[in-house]
């Protein structure tokens, strides 16, 4: 069957524009290999509207709920997305599983992926002490001592996830300043558990045994290398977002994410929409992934009634 609305992704975007795509009563397959997105490794969001505090896990859990509350219009598929092809008026998309699908118009809502270093020993002692995940990984740090290696929200959120367990923390910094939100900036600086936040450090080792033993830095002012005595480093530098599977179609940036009309989710390739962590939004937030997903779906409806597919009652 040819659907009238592929979604790819089950985070907040891919969430949002299923439930808004089933409200238009066009029919939906929703591709997704999780519900959730990234966050659903976050012990305590504070920040999504309507719930003061809720879990990761919790609110995929939702999500999922949600999108299955429309059995009769939305199919879901527990898949992972490989490439999108225009299939004459229409696209295709392939999946990890071997199957192919065929939908009117597809919006991606793939989301990214965290983004790595790239130094000798990040991939050796992955697991050994280097870690990507400070919610789940912080209680396995308990009394030691600790880098983080990022600024911005996600080098913040990782030390804050770090206080109850580390004995120490050193944030690196490879800008001249702090980057991310200045309540929370002000709020790790009165911890006396952050012992030093080290400015224009570019990262070039991570060193270790069985486990991790320390990093290795370069001072960008001096050009001086220095090493840093810890047993764990946690990565918090971005993501890299999950678009090769629409490389051939629709216009990306330097950093891989799909430009878009912020107006109404549309790409550079008719019929192809998208929204969330996967576009060139500048704010990767939940709730802003999961409202720019019902512009594109509200988008994709108006696009299917010019072409005659969708509804109209």
């Amino acid at each position: 069957m040819t659907y009238d609305i592929i979604i790819i992704g089950g985070g907040p975007a891919g969430t949002a524009a299923a439930v808004y795509t089933a409200r238009k009563r066009l029919k939906t397959l929703l591709i997704a290999d999780a519900f959730g997105g990234q966050s659903i490794v976050s012990d305590d969001i504070q920040n999504w509207i309507g719930e003061p505090h809720i879990s990761g896990f919790e609110l995929a859990q939702k999500f999922e709920a949600h999108v299955r509350a429309f059995p009769d219009i939305v199919d879901i598929k527990t898949e992972r997305a490989i490439a999108v092809a225009k299939k004459g008026d229409d696209f295709e998309v392939k999946t990890e599983q071997g199957n192919t699908y065929e939908g009117r118009a597809v919006i991606l809502c793939a989301g990214a992926r965290r983004r790595k270093l790239g130094i000798p020993g990040e991939d050796a002692y992955n697991g050994k002490g280097v870690a990507y995940c400070s919610t789940c990984d912080a209680p396995l740090f308990s009394g030691k001592k600790v880098a983080v290696v990022g600024s911005g929200n996600a080098g913040l959120e990782a030390v804050q996830d770090l206080f109850p367990y580390a004995a120490e923390i050193y944030l690196i910094e490879k800008g001249a300043a702090l980057r991310g939100d200045p309540v929370t900036r002000e709020e790790i600086k009165k911890n006396p558990k952050l012992s030093k936040i080290i400015f224009n450090a570019d990262s070039t080792e991570i060193m270790g045994e069985a486990f991790v033993t320390g990093l290795k830095y370069r001072d960008m002012q001096t050009g001086e290398e220095r090493t840093l005595a810890v047993e764990g480093v946690f990565i918090e530098i971005g993501s890299i977002p999950n678009s090769e599977i629409v490389k051939d179609l629709v216009e990306r940036d330097t950093w891989g994410q799909v430009k878009i009309d912020s107006k109404h989710g549309t790409t550079s390739h008719s019929g192809i929409f998208a929204a969330g962590d996967i576009t060139d939004d500048p704010y990767k937030q939940n709730n802003i992934s999961a409202g720019d997903a019902v512009k594109a779906a509200l988008a994709a409806y108006e696009y299917l009634l010019k072409k005659k597919h969708a509804p109209l009652s």
